[in-house]
Formats: structure tokens, C-alpha cells, sequence
């Protein structure tokens, strides 16, 4: 891995655990690939303002951040008012996605990622579980507007229902990543971690052999098999570790920093 020149890391499962907490020891592995000359790049389904403030947290301060499951590229930016500027957006008309899945969860909490400031939602959604600000809005408002990503949170179905629905209301034309049991992403058709990754790859000039990822998630598979080395953390699911070169350590290990300190060696 010595010859690794982008390492591209999910968040929460990966870096992050479950309960918000980002140990030493990967803040420390994380700034040794830097001060070594690596790009570091988070690339996460979060919204960019929340994975600009965890990449500042991580001492990321210059450099790429792949957002809203690859809906959003961002630029670090020190000298811009919030740190950040939006380098690059893929949007996509919510409104048939969100009527036809409504049909099937008429309960379910919808919300419409509104860039840079947080979200609308259909209602408030449980505490901590959506960053910036929340604005409620009808469904039909909701619908109106170009997206770069729709979150449902269902808690009654589980990925196996999720998955089956996005197969049976047709919703061809958006990308779709199933979350912890109660939740589904859907950003636009053909757009992935891995389609913004290779964006920044290709701006950086890094070849793809120096390219290295590390994830937990449904939203990671394409990145996983984008990256030369695509890692696989220890409590993922099967789809995600079969679609790894490797499986590393669970995050309740710190899995992701063996993986890191090899890039150094």
C-alpha cells in the first residue's frame, strides 16, 4: 500500500461510531497520511455541511470531500466564510420517487436535502438524526424542487422491505442505498461514492492503482470495488464484504487504522 496516493473513508461505521465518537488513534492516522502526502477524502451520505465539520474535526483543512452519497463534491476552503465551497451538485426531480413511495409508507418521515443549510422534511425527524437546519414543508413541496438527495426513515421495515419496495414502485431512474434498518437514500440514477471519487482521482492525477477505500455501508459497495484496494469493515454486511478486497478489524476495533498505518509502511 506504500504506493497509495488517495485514501477515500466513509464516516459513521467507519471512522466514526455509532454514538458520534472519533477515536485518537484514527485522528492520528489520519494526520500522518497527510503530513505524508496522501489525499485523505472523506466520502460519506452525510450533507456537506456535516461532513465539512467532521473533516475540520479530523484536521482536514484543504482538499475534497465527497458528500451526499456522491450527489455533492465539496472543496475545503480556509479562507471561504464557512470553510467550504460546493464544487460540484447532481440533482434530480423527487417527486415521483417520493409520491409512489408515500403510497406504500403513508407514515413514513420524508425529507428533501436543502444544500448547505440542512434539510425539508415532511416532519421532525428523531433528534440527532438529521444535521443543520429542519424546515417542515407539505409532501408536495417536498416534490417541487430538483434534489440531491431524499431520505425516508421508516422504523417499521427492515432493508429486506426497503430493497424489495424500490423494485416494486420501479424508481429506475434514482440510486438508492439502504441505511441501518429504518432507513433508504435516494440520490440520482448512475451517481455513487465511486462517480464523484473518480472525479476528484482524475483532478488530483492520481492513478487508479493509488487509490484505496475503506466503508461499511450499502452506499459503499461501488466505492469498494472503484478503489484498487477496497476495504471492508468487519461488521458490514456480506453484499459489502464480498465486494472488498479485504475485510479489516469492526469499528468497535478501530479496524480502519490498521488499514491506514500500511499505507505508511
Amino acid at each position: 500500500m506504500s504506493r497509495t496516493r488517495l485514501v477515500a473513508l466513509d464516516v459513521d461505521g467507519t471512522l466514526m461510531s455509532y454514538d458520534g465518537v472519533i477515536s485518537e488513534d484514527v485522528r492520528a492516522a489520519v494526520t500522518a497520511l497527510v503530513e505524508h502526502g496522501v489525499h485523505v477524502v472523506l466520502s460519506t451520505g452525510r450533507a456537506a455541511h456535516s461532513a465539512t465539520e467532521v473533516a475540520r474535526d479530523l484536521g482536514l483543512t484543504d482538499g475534497w470531500v465527497v458528500c451526499s452519497n456522491g450527489a455533492v463534491t465539496a472543496r475545503l476552503e480556509p479562507d471561504e466564510p464557512a470553510g467550504w465551497t460546493v464544487v460540484r451538485s447532481v440533482t434530480f426531480d423527487p417527486g415521483p420517487a417520493l409520491r409512489a413511495i408515500a403510497l406504500e409508507l403513508p407514515d413514513a418521515l420524508y425529507a428533501v436535502e436543502d444544500l448547505g443549510v440542512g434539510f425539508l422534511v415532511s416532519a421532525p425527524f428523531p433528534p440527532g438524526e438529521l444535521s443543520g437546519e429542519h424546515r417542515v414543508v407539505t409532501l408536495e413541496e417536498l416534490a417541487a424542487a430538483p434534489a440531491t438527495r431524499v431520505v425516508i426513515r421508516a422504523p417499521r421495515s427492515t432493508p429486506e422491505e426497503f430493497r424489495a419496495l424500490v423494485e416494486r414502485v420501479g424508481l429506475h431512474q434514482v440510486t438508492y442505498a439502504v441505511g441501518w434498518s429504518a432507513w433508504l437514500d435516494l440520490t440520482p440514477g448512475g451517481v455513487s461514492k465511486a462517480s464523484a471519487l473518480e472525479e476528484v482521482r482524475r483532478a488530483l492525477g492520481v492513478e487508479p492503482h493509488e487509490t484505496l477505500a475503506i466503508g461499511d455501508g450499502d452506499n459503499d459497495v461501488e466505492m469498494l470495488r472503484w478503489a484498487a484496494c477496497g476495504v471492508a469493515m468487519g461488521h458490514a454486511e456480506d453484499a459489502v464484504r464480498a465486494a472488498a478486497d479485504e475485510v479489516t478489524g469492526t469499528i468497535d476495533d478501530d479496524g480502519a487504522v490498521a488499514v491506514l498505518r500500511r499505507v505508511l509502511v
